[in-house]
């Protein structure tokens, strides 16, 4: 948990720390792709279990194993100490994840869910335990997917919708505390949130479904059923109040996951230059939008293509940027060989330049 201020905190949700055999009850869990309808059930009641029976048993729960050697010093009567002694210590945390590939058994979680396992168990909703293995993750984006052997399993695919907006009905779903299965409901609070603290792309969806420890890598879904997001932190104002959640968002989630299964890893490119926003000190309503280069890496594609310390960039493709986090985020999602055009202001004057995305290995031998 990292303070913010002495009211705040970010918290992953997905570390669920603690020492415990394995050994805990699962709920529910489900499927896509349908509508939200509130129903009644045989008493007259309003519920949505009938829809979220069909969603939840894709979410599943993951448990990790996290082996380590505690040294301890031992302090006898003449105030001296003793030589080290190695102990095992076994420890376990909970997160969650989501099945979007039921025949090849793939998982989406947080990467800092399995960022140090030794040995990582799936849980599903019919209470079965299965052993999963690390397929490829991302720190930077702090998503993974890891793969389990099994038949009949329940997926939510990956092509949920990529239009969210502000105010849209969303569950989240995970095993907070690992008390089980569990679903809140709340609304989109916001889009594109940054400065999070939680990776080094960010482009995160906000919501005020109530997301705690134990949620990392669980789903966000949208009425219709469709995953738009997989959660991932909050900020906890105070103990009495859920606060608010964050969700790395489908789109960013997709490509993510393409990667890793086309290479086993992130082939990122790279483009070579320093950037901030243009006018950091002033207030955010008067603002520029775009980023500053403020340095350009020798023999990199930026040098290349002929930007310039001092060139502000205002749009990536077709679509203009936000401020530098914008550009950032975006860079992010370019791999090696891509084409980056960028709209540019220099000196008052619009141009466009266009650099191939290069490898830091070649970026690297140029310097």
């Amino acid at each position: 948990m990292n303070n913010l201020d002495p009211f705040t905190s970010l918290v992953f949700p997905g570390l669920v720390c603690m020492t415990f055999a394995i050994a805990t009850e699962v709920s529910t869990l489900g499927h896509a792709g349908v509508p939200l309808e509130v129903v009644e059930n045989v008493t007259g009641v309003p519920t949505l279990a009938p829809i979220l029976d069909k969603i939840t048993p894709a979410i599943v729960t993951i448990v990790i194993n996290n082996s380590s050697s505690a040294k301890t010093r031992t302090k006898s009567r003449r105030n001296s100490y003793s030589p080290q002694i190695a102990a095992e210590r076994e420890t376990s945390s909970v997160g969650s994840g989501v099945v979007f590939d039921a025949a090849q058994g793939l998982i989406v979680t947080n990467n800092h869910v399995i960022a140090h396992a030794n040995e990582i168990t799936v849980m599903l909703k019919d209470g079965r335990e299965l052993a999963a293995k690390l397929v490829g993750a991302d720190a930077e984006t702090d998503l993974a997917i890891v793969k389990v052997q099994a038949d009949d399993l329940t997926a939510l695919p990956l092509r949920g919708s990529d239009r969210i907006e502000v105010g849209d009905f969303v569950f989240a779903i995970g095993d907070p505390f690992h008390l089980g299965q569990t679903v809140t409901f709340g609304i989109v609070g916001g889009l594109h949130r940054r400065n999070v603290g939680v990776a080094r792309y960010q482009d995160f969806v906000q919501t005020d479904a109530a997301i705690y420890p134990g949620n990392s890598g669980g789903a966000l879904v949208n009425g219709r059923g469709d995953l738009v997001g997989i959660n991932t932190a909050f900020v906890r104002p105070g103990r009495d109040n859920p606060g608010v959640g964050f969700a790395i968002p489908i789109t960013l989630v997709r490509s993510v996951v393409e990667e890793i299964l086309k290479y086993g890893e992130i082939r990122r490119g790279q483009l070579g230059i320093n950037f901030d926003d243009p006018n950091p000190d002033r207030k955010p309503s008067w603002r520029q939008s775009g980023a500053l280069i403020v340095s350009v890496d020798k023999g990199s594609a930026a040098e290349h293509a002929g930007l310039r310390s001092g060139d502000v960039v205002v749009a990536l493709g077709k679509l203009p940027l936000r401020d530098a986090s914008d550009l950032e985020n975006r860079l992010g999602l370019l791999r090696v060989g891509d084409i980056a055009e960028l709209t540019v202001v220099r000196k008052g004057i619009t141009t466009t330049v266009v650099a191939t995305m290069t490898g830091p290995e070649r970026q690297a031998r140029s310097k």
